[in-house]
């Protein structure tokens, strides 16, 4: 569907059309319908498919029209809110919309001040809103539609509490629009709770489980010792316009982007333990492209939206399959193919499998192979080969047949060839196949003996 087949206000087709927006994504052609009827709706969609023009339109077209006056929608982070509302007020600007950001670490006044004046759209974050309607300063801030962004995200930040407490401030006769990559069973329970009569929707394909199927998911099976060589390789040897490596904790993102830098490459580190004016300065660093690879934890990275991210390294898997999905959906976005890359030690294999399993994803195992290095010869080991070694008759026949070479000649040859031969190896990152296979074997042999231990343990 073309955006004119919605028929939405001229002013808002205005914007649409500057900000380069063609055809409908699956997600939007899906939603607005319901949306512009005025009913309750859960969306379930990967992050990167649209979804904030999905609810932000019809939002903006009910507002052009005059059959709201005002709107809000609630996002985990600060960065995320920011841009959402970046997003929302230039598809809007020609209809006059304004919208304001309100999070947590600045002063209150003048996001109290913008509200209480008449602002038509507040994108918050749970606390710094949670905080605003407790303490009685947004008391006139009645909003006819909210909209959970991310709200899987949300629960994984633990603000599932402070989003039921903000629904006892909100009016009743609101349209409550629900969006989430994932709907585990908290999600459901929040639902039942502020929805009404909600229509359910995704647009996650039938093959596709919890994972964009544009992006191409491969694994390296590595020694721990083998994990910065890894990365390093990995990022000298594909094609990257921008990339996102994920750690799972704040001193290895430090340390890491330290040996990155200190080995030339152009990286940032985020994390929670960083000012929130540095973590803004190196957001936007990385997304004007002065920052190539940016190194960070989960809760850093989440609701971080960025255009050609290529690229997404796992140089530890996550905790859960879910922070997988999260991760990986910073790449192939806007149906652009993305890569997404996890290293993974011999003790976290079988938590690999698990998480593959869990969201249906197709990860192929992957071997990169180094250059040749040189190796130094040991002449004294040499001697001692050559002494040792049994002459083969195929040999005697060999040197018989080079009659016309002198004798010295085609033994210094003989020998340079091996000499040249022992001068360089090949190395490759990652086990290959067969190794693999032997691990499971291994694993599978152990659980056996496990079972069998518990077993002779209930016996006695």
């Amino acid at each position: 569907m073309t955006f004119n087949e919605f028929n939405f206000h001229k002013d808002l087709l205005k914007g649409i059309k500057i900000a380069g927006f063609r055809e409908a994504s699956p997600i939007q052609e899906s939603v607005i319908p319901i949306i512009s009827n005025g009913e309750d709706l859960v969306g379930q969609a990967h992050t990167g498919t649209g979804k904030t023009a999905a609810f932000g339109l019809p939002l903006i077209n009910k507002i052009a029209n005059k059959e709201i006056e005002r709107a809000l929608v609630i996002t985990p982070t600060r960065e995320l809110a920011t841009q959402v509302s970046d997003e929302l007020y230039h598809l809007g600007r020609f209809c006059g919309i304004r919208t304001i950001t309100v999070y947590g670490g600045v002063g209150y006044g003048r996001q109290i001040a913008l509200i209480n004046k008449g602002v038509q759209i507040v994108v918050a974050t749970p606390g710094r809103l949670k905080d605003l309607y407790k303490k009685g300063k947004i008391d006139s801030f009645n909003p006819e539609i909210v909209v959970l962004d991310e709200a899987d995200e949300m629960l994984d930040m633990g603000f599932l509490e402070e989003i039921k407490e903000i629904f006892e401030y909100i009016p009743q006769n609101r349209q409550t629009l629900l969006f989430s990559a994932t709907i585990p069973e908290p999600i459901k329970e929040l639902a039942n709770d502020i929805l009404s009569n909600p229509k359910f929707i995704s647009v996650l394909g039938l093959n596709e489980g919890t994972v964009n199927n544009v992006i191409e998911q491969s694994y390296y099976v590595i020694n721990e010792s083998q994990r910065d060589e890894a990365i390093v390789k990995l990022l000298e040897t594909e094609k990257i316009n921008k990339s996102i490596i994920f750690c799972r904790m704040k001193r290895e993102v430090d340390r890491l982007t330290e040996h990155l830098q200190a080995m030339g490459f152009n990286a940032s580190g985020l994390h929670g333990d960083l000012e929130q004016m540095d973590r803004d300065a190196i957001v936007k660093a990385y997304r004007r492209g002065e920052s190539k690879i940016m190194v960070a934890t989960d809760v850093a990275a989440r609701g971080l939206d960025v255009k050609n991210v290529t690229h997404v390294f796992n140089f530890h898997i996550p905790f859960d399959p879910q922070s997988y999905v999260h991760r990986i959906g910073r790449t192939g976005r806007a149906g652009k193919k993305g890569k997404a890359i996890t290293l993974v030690s011999t003790e976290e294999f079988k938590e690999l499998q698990r998480i593959q399993k869990e969201v249906g994803a197709d990860m192929k195992l992957a071997i990169l192979n180094l250059e040749p290095t040189k190796v130094e010869i040991d002449f004294d080991s040499l001697e001692k080969i050559v002494r040792d070694v049994t002459i083969n008759d195929d040999a005697v026949d060999f040197i018989d047949s080079m009659e016309d070479m002198d004798y010295h000649e085609f033994v210094e040859r003989v020998v340079s060839l091996l000499l040249q031969q022992k001068k360089t190896s090949t190395r490759q990152i990652g086990y290959s196949q067969d190794a693999v296979n032997s691990l499971l074997e291994s694993y599978e042999d152990e659980q056996k003996v496990a079972r069998q231990n518990n077993r002779k343990r209930k016996k006695r």
